[in-house]
């Protein structure tokens, strides 16, 4: 039996960045199912950072970790986490609405975004068809974000501030007996405070401690890599998305990474791709572009969870003391990672929300639990 303050069920980008925050003031265990951290989700993401995405929490959020980002702590990480890059949303003649709608929406919330010609959208990025692009904008601040270095560093922060990583931990039972009992497959841990931040199987591992679910569905992202034809770098190309989100392409390691933007419910589980969305993405991706694939170099899918609204979830359950829900981490856990961690320690402290983010318009009930059984 190992006893601790906290016990962080999961070690992907949630679980790792809210004991970053937390093993300086606390004892740490994180537990891991896998027999490394970030398996699933994290070690799958192709995240960028973007201000303009999502909802206005999650903008918020958002905005809140560019500082981190930017200049993290001394030892971190080895080189810049951000990278400049850029996103073009395209469309064609037919989807002038939806190019419109997605420009006034991202020009609110980050004044940079301009319209630029479909001219323009192709000299940026030459592999457009130019009599497929009718109208398009531009986010020039958006940046590619290093996930491996973001998550390193948090776990690499955990250790050194004294808490301990604990992998191939999967999780077997949860009950509260004065404090959180977990059973797991390397041991048993208590804690008075027990987070749940496990991803896709958040709602299972509630169900293991008798606590009701908060609706979380995980959902199926495809991927794929492959090369350009010899001589050609897409190094300094922006990424690129399709005004409806049917797809998006961006370099990655000299390579394109391109995905159909796929939302399929699925249970949790080592997801694996889909040989129809592959076929979806290259037929449009021949549309849209003069890319060919005619190798694939790799190819996996990830799990990305959401509830109703799409906005994070975290905060105590009222119904369970000591239960702290860290979920719903969709397409924005990455980019929000370092504030979501301040929010998490600052709650289970019982410091309430940082002052900056009440003043940018984050509320407490927008991240709890209980919204989502409403």
């Amino acid at each position: 039996m190992t006893e601790a303050d906290i016990v962080i069920i999961g070690g992907g980008i949630a679980g790792a960045a809210a004991g970053f925050a937390l093993a300086p003031q606390r004892r740490i265990v994180l537990l891991e199912r896998e027999s490394q951290p970030g398996y699933h989700s994290t070690g799958r993401s192709a995240a960028l950072f973007t201000e303009a995405y999502g909802n206005a929490t999650i903008r918020a959020l958002t905005k809140a970790s560019r500082a981190f980002f930017l200049g993290p702590p001394s030892g971190f990480a080895e080189h810049p986490l951000l990278t400049p890059r850029g996103i073009i949303t395209i469309g064609r003649a037919d989807q002038k609405d939806a190019v419109e709608q997605g420009f006034a929406e991202a020009h609110r919330h980050v004044k940079s975004v301009r319209r630029i010609s479909p001219g323009e959208a192709c000299a940026q990025l030459p592999v457009l068809r130019r009599d497929y692009v009718a109208h398009a904008f531009i986010e020039p601040e958006a940046m590619d974000i290093d996930v491996h270095a973001v998550h390193r560093g948090y776990l690499r922060g955990v250790t050194a501030a004294g808490g301990r990583i604990v992998t191939d931990a999967e999780v077997t039972g949860l009950a509260q007996n004065g404090g959180w009992r977990v059973a797991t497959r390397a041991g048993e841990f208590t804690a008075p405070v027990v987070i749940n931040a496990a991803g896709a199987w958040c709602d299972e591992i509630a169900n293991l401690a008798g606590i009701a679910p908060i609706g979380l569905v995980p959902k199926r992202r495809t991927a794929i890599t492959f090369d350009l034809p010899a001589g050609q770098s897409p190094a300094a190309w922006p990424s690129m998305i399709d005004a409806d989100e049917q797809f998006y392409v961006k370099p990655d390691a000299g390579r394109i990474l391109a995905s159909p933007a796929d939302e399929t419910p699925m249970p949790p589980s080592d997801v694996q791709p889909d040989e129809l969305d592959i076929a979806i993405l290259v037929d449009r991706l021949e549309q849209s572009t003069t890319l060919q694939v005619k190798r694939i170099a790799s190819k996996w899918a990830g799990l990305r969870s959401f509830v109703f609204d799409k906005t994070l979830v975290a905060g105590f359950d009222a119904e369970a003391p000591g239960f702290f829900w860290l979920a719903g981490q969709g397409g924005y856990g990455i980019q929000t990672s370092p504030t979501m961690a301040r929010v998490a320690a600052a709650l289970i402290m019982g410091k309430g929300l940082p002052p900056d983010l009440i003043d940018a318009g984050v509320t407490e009930a927008a991240l709890a639990p209980a919204r989502c059984r409403a």
